[in-house]
This record gives structure tokens, C-alpha cells and sequence, in this order.
């Protein structure tokens, strides 16, 4: 079920500026703009955006930063 974007926001705790610019940029694979107004599906898990690959540890080092 859709629900909107700023309800969303609230339930996971996060800022509903944040949600819509994270929906902008297509980080929601649920999110649909209806009118002015986004909606996302309810059961749809936050986006983890984060690098965890490990790939930029030390890269001062590589590139003689630091």
C-alpha cells in the first residue's frame, strides 16, 4: 500500500526533507510523484546508501594526502 513520503519519513525516524530528495535521485524503488507529492510503499525498507565494500580505506595514503 502507498503511503506518502512524509509519513514514511516519520516512521522510520527520518528528516521528510531528506526522503524527498533521496526520492529525487531514485534511491526508492516503490516511489511514485502523484501531483506535487510523492508516495512510497509502506513495507519498502530505508535505503542503506552507504559504501561498506571497504574500496576508499586508505586512500589519503594512496594519493599523498594526509
Amino acid at each position: 500500500m502507498l503511503i506518502p513520503l512524509t509519513e514514511y519519513a516519520k516512521r522510520h525516524g527520518k528528516n521528510p526533507a531528506i526522503a524527498r530528495q533521496a526520492a529525487g535521485r531514485g534511491s526508492f524503488q516503490t516511489a511514485r510523484k502523484m501531483g506535487r507529492d510523492w508516495f512510497v510503499d509502506e513495507d519498502e525498507p530505508w535505503p542503506d546508501r552507504r559504501v561498506k565494500s571497504g574500496k576508499y580505506i586508505g586512500w589519503r595514503a594512496k594519493h599523498g594526502e594526509g
